[in-house]
């Protein structure tokens, strides 16, 4: 973790945004919560932060998460009746965060998909290399009435030395979702100065906490009440360029 903060964060430090579009929060479906009660603590540092919309968006991926609407669906339930057992303001929506791989080609052929709210679908690609033939995919996404939005697309190394890539699928109409824990370091300096360079240029629609852990939320709250942050959200205008909010229109 860098030491990228230069004075001590705020203890009352809030995002702009209350809708979360990347979490890893219910349980015990993915590497995110395991159990409920870890769940709850995680929804409680969201509350701190003002998120009060949560996309529970776990992982389906091939051979590791090949979770369905229905495992995604049960998970859901059992979280939703302990929120309310709890009394906690906040509202979690079932969705999933789909790797771009075979599994995701049969499950989509089938249509079996839990997207967000207004058909949004929240896509990840492989850290390997680009799949070939996703522009076509894209397409075929939106002919069929769905909003992809592209994950923490700063993570795809591929990506770094052919930039023109970026402006070509995001000129496609592809949302593209920034992770918070880029901006603050967590993945590294190259993720960083990505993450950084897509918000210059205009190719940053969504931030997300892509929160796996309380540890992750520790290390977020941190970041956006340091002055880094600050000066970010001050020099790019995130509070009306970051649609989190008016996306989804909760």
């Amino acid at each position: 973790m860098f030491n990228l903060f230069k004075k001590k964060p705020r203890e009352d430090a809030k995002l702009f945004y209350h809708t979360d579009v990347h979490s890893h929060i219910l349980p015990g479906v993915d590497h995110g919560s395991q159990d409920v009660g870890e769940s709850l603590e995680m929804l409680r540092a969201e509350l701190e932060m003002g998120i009060t919309h949560v996309m529970c968006t776990s992982h389906v991926t091939a051979e590791t998460f090949e979770n369905t609407p229905e495992t995604l669906t049960a998970a859901y339930e059992v979280l939703k009746k302990a929120i309310e057992e709890e009394g906690l303001p906040i509202t979690i929506y079932a969705s999933a965060e789909y790797r771009i791989d075979e599994y995701w080609t049969r499950e989509y052929e089938a249509g079996h998909l839990l997207p967000m709210p207004g058909k949004r679908i929240l896509l990840e690609n492989s850290f390997v290399q680009e799949l070939i033939g996703i522009d076509n995919m894209m397409f075929d996404l939106q002919v069929k009435g769905y909003r992809p939005i592209l994950a923490h697309p700063e993570r795809y190394r591929y990506y770094y030395d052919r930039k023109e890539r970026y402006k070509q699928l995001h000129s496609a109409s592809v949302k593209f979702q920034v992770n918070i824990l880029s901006l603050a370091g967590y993945f590294g300096n190259s993720a960083r100065e990505i993450a950084l360079w897509l918000i210059q240029n205009n190719l940053c629609d969504m931030l997300g906490s892509d929160m796996h852990s309380m540890d992750h939320a520790r290390v977020i709250k941190d970041y956006i009440g340091s002055r880094e942050w600050r000066k970010l959200c001050d020099k790019h205008d995130l509070s009306h360029r970051i649609v989190n909010d008016r996306e989804f229109e909760l």
